[in-house]
């Protein structure tokens, strides 16, 4: 029982910690739309493709897929990974582990044959700098994938890791500023 409890303790302080990395916003933000989705995304990436609910975009050279239903309120935002095919249960195992600890708000999936990198939200609720956060990461744990397989928002230690991501997410903060 005892180490169960210092597990709890343990998910509950990373969880209150990985809480920290977001900046809480400042003011109110008008809900979600896919309008406003479309705008965000445009000041991340102008070259962006809309192609009905679906927008491809490239964020430091991953491509990145995001999609949304107003009608079920959910977005998802999606980065291929490799093909599944092949996928050794121990390997499958580490990206289960991952989203449970390192993954953070994004989550390693398989569908139609493929790994991916994903974030999940109500579409409606979702503000910038959580979308901005969940694009990051859902580049990260493919770009960390076989290695570290962190959403990269949240490291142990004194190492650079944080410092990268928070640049990064400056950068397209900015992009989006004025939206």
């Amino acid at each position: 029982m005892r180490g169960f409890l210092s597990v709890c303790v343990m998910v509950l302080g990373t969880s209150w910690a990985a809480a920290q990395e977001t900046p809480a916003p400042t003011a109110t933000e008008p809900a979600m739309t896919m309008d406003r989705l479309g705008q965000i995304i445009l000041a991340l990436d102008p070259d962006a493709n809309f192609i009905g609910n679906g927008i491809d975009l490239v964020i430091e050279d991953i491509p990145v897929i995001v999609i949304a239903d107003p009608t079920a309120n959910r977005m998802r935002a999606m980065v291929p990974i490799r093909s599944a095919e092949g996928l050794e249960p121990e390997e499958l195992m580490r990206l289960m582990q991952a989203n449970f600890d390192s993954a953070l708000d994004a989550r390693y999936a398989v569908a139609r044959g493929r790994l991916w990198g994903t974030f999940i939200h109500p579409l409606s609720s979702l503000e910038k700098d959580q979308l901005i956060s969940a694009l990051i990461q859902t580049v990260n744990v493919a770009r960390t994938y076989g290695q570290s397989y962190s959403g990269g928002a949240l490291t142990f230690g004194g190492g650079d890791s944080n410092g990268i991501y928070q640049e990064l997410f400056d950068e397209l903060r900015k992009r989006g500023e004025a939206l």
